[in-house]
């Protein structure tokens, strides 16, 4: 039988058969042990011999590296993060270092030549990072949306071949259509490259970012032509309402709000119990959370006071339409996606207010300046303006009454 070493005198069977007993018997030649790399937690590099270290970073990660001198420069390439390598695999990567190095090759680029991710492998290895910091599931399929349908034209092009090109490619049919949607994409498509890049798949600059470079490239959002948001026709209103009056929620009573009191989305979810006066049947949004950053008074019907009785039913926070998240109000998106499960199309919550305002025009003969006002549009100059805030309010409470029965089909 062959020994190990003179002195050992232990057979090769018995140490295949107990690797940790192996791993005790050459300790002479390296420094770490499994139990060294589970246990350390000192930042730093913490050396194997050889050039191979165990970076630890503050945060507790821990992660493979080796370094060497090539024409007096320091080199260092990654080998893995623990424990999805194992201290015994990152020495076998190490020692494949060292024979690249030997014969006169680099490491690194010969590492690259053998790594070819496509972009949506890139993008996929990155989502998988990312799910631990995520605190919902939206997140998750938001990113996985983005990556599978937008992406899909350049899903298979290898990371490292992605160019400008590649990118427009991408944003271009969505830029003007879907603002904020395209926003995402590109800052995401902008962060899967980084990720590639910091994992040598890729090398340069990354032709996703936006300063120097796409800001140039596409047009400004302030002269791309402004579009309206689409609007249910008003005479279909009643009808929507009495399926809407059967959903469930606090989505379907934030929505029949929002369309009662012809307010934007925002102004609706991030109502306050506070600016409600109940007794005087008022809600006052303060100027900061309005478009043209004055104060708006919204005078409320009896069944937009019904509707707050039932959300006051589920209060959690100071919010009047809580979402999920403690806390927080609901989903800026949370009113749309019922209107999709209610399978209504061509047609977003803020367009409602579109809605209401040609319901004032064609169907009522209530004045055209006391509608614009109920919208919190600015007409004429900043006395006529003031003046019509405060004079205005009854006239508007007699518009948004007949708006309220007409939309529940009275």
């Amino acid at each position: 039988m062959h020994k190990v070493g003179t002195k050992v005198g232990i057979e090769v069977g018995t140490l295949v058969r107990f690797p940790l007993l192996q791993e005790r018997l050459l300790a002479g030649f390296h420094k770490l042990s499994t139990r060294k790399v589970m246990s350390v937690k000192s930042p730093g590099r913490h050396s194997d011999g050889k050039g191979l270290y165990l970076l630890v970073k503050k945060t507790g990660r821990k992660s493979w590296v080796y370094m060497w001198n090539r024409n007096h420069r320091r080199r260092e390439m990654g080998l893995g993060g623990f424990p999805d390598v194992s201290l015994a695999k990152a020495r076998e990567k190490a020692q494949l270092a060292r024979e690249l190095i030997a014969d006169g090759q680099d490491p690194i680029n010969e590492s690259k030549k053998r790594v070819v991710k496509s972009f949506g492998e890139a993008a996929d290895h990155l989502v998988e990072t990312l799910q631990a910091d995520w605190t919902n599931e939206k997140h998750r399929q938001q990113w996985i949306r983005t990556i599978s349908h937008y992406c899909k034209p350049i899903r298979n092009i290898p990371v490292s071949n992605i160019d400008t090109d590649d990118v427009l490619k991408v944003l271009k049919p969505i830029w003007q259509e879907k603002e904020e949607t395209a926003r995402r994409l590109r800052s995401r498509i902008e962060r899967i490259l980084d990720y590639a890049a910091a994992h040598k798949w890729r090398e340069g600059e990354n032709p996703a970012r936006w300063k120097g470079h796409l800001k140039d490239l596409l047009p400004k959002r302030d002269k791309l032509k402004k579009r309206n948001f689409a609007a249910m026709p008003y005479e279909k209103i009643p009808e929507f309402f009495l399926s809407l009056k059967k959903e469930q929620g606090m989505s379907a009573l934030a929505l029949q709000f929002a369309i009662h009191t012809a307010t934007r989305t925002s102004e609706t979810l991030e109502a306050t119990w506070s600016e409600l006066d109940l007794e005087n049947k008022l809600w006052t949004v303060p100027a900061e959370r309005m478009k043209n950053k004055l104060e708006h008074t919204i005078p409320l019907t009896g069944t937009v006071l019904a509707v707050l009785r039932q959300a006051h039913l589920f209060k959690s926070s100071e919010y009047v339409f809580p979402g999920a998240k403690p806390g927080r109000p609901l989903s800026n998106m949370s009113m749309n996606m019922l209107m999709r499960r209610m399978g209504v199309e061509n047609a977003t919550v803020h367009g409602f207010r579109s809605s209401f305002r040609d319901w004032c025009g064609d169907h009522t003969s209530h004045p055209r300046e006391i509608a614009e006002a109920a919208l919190s549009h600015k007409i004429g100059n900043k006395v006529e303006q003031a003046y019509r805030r405060r004079s205005a309010l009854e006239k508007r409470r007699r518009l948004m009454e007949d708006w309220t029965a007409y939309c529940e089909g009275a």
